[in-house]
């Protein structure tokens, strides 16, 4: 198994995603790019603490490639927004991935350069790290799974990624539940 950390906006968001994606076996929400440590999420809403909502993500490289990864997470969000995901605003909802390791770094690279090639604006996901990662409280996690469908912004927004998701990566989806 191997592991991949992204920051695409609301984790929640990014979380929902990455479940339905054949080969990745967890997703954990959390925080991460910032100084401050053991961040809660109120302080991370701030925008001060300088983390990103992210996702740890654990997959079988067998199944799913890293560069794959990062082609459903590019393509899921927009990477051509800065610091801002929709109505999210702030440096806590930039669109950062955070290589583990030289090799991830440069699929990094390949797979912003790819994006770019798909997008007609320019493509602003960073690259960052290496940075300390911190989990987010436990009601964050799976959160879609359980108050998320309750809670009308992420009913909003969640949907239209899943939906992305089946469109744009048939081959990589899990299942076909919305």
């Amino acid at each position: 198994m191997e592991t991949a950390i992204v920051a695409g906006g609301c984790f929640w968001c990014t979380e929902a995603v990455f479940r339905d994606v054949i080969g990745v076996t967890e997703v954990e929400s959390g925080y991460i790019g910032g100084t401050t440590e053991n961040p809660t999420y109120k302080e991370v809403c701030t925008g001060a603490t300088g983390h990103a909502e992210g996702v740890r993500l654990t997959y079988d490289p067998a199944a799913i490639s890293y560069a794959q990864i990062l082609d459903v997470f590019l393509g899921t969000h927009d990477p051509t927004q800065l610091n801002r995901q929709g109505n999210d605003v702030g440096t806590q909802y930039r669109s950062a991935i955070f290589p583990l390791d030289d090799a991830q770094r440069a699929e990094a690279k390949a797979a912003i350069a790819r994006a770019g090639e798909a997008n007609t604006a320019p493509v602003v996901t960073s690259i960052e790290g290496p940075a300390t990662w911190y989990p987010a409280e436990d009601y964050h996690q799976e959160y879609w799974e359980g108050e998320g469908q309750r809670n009308p912004y992420c009913m909003a927004v969640i949907p239209p990624k899943l939906m992305k998701l089946r469109k744009s990566f048939q081959n990589a989806v899990k299942s076909e539940k919305a």
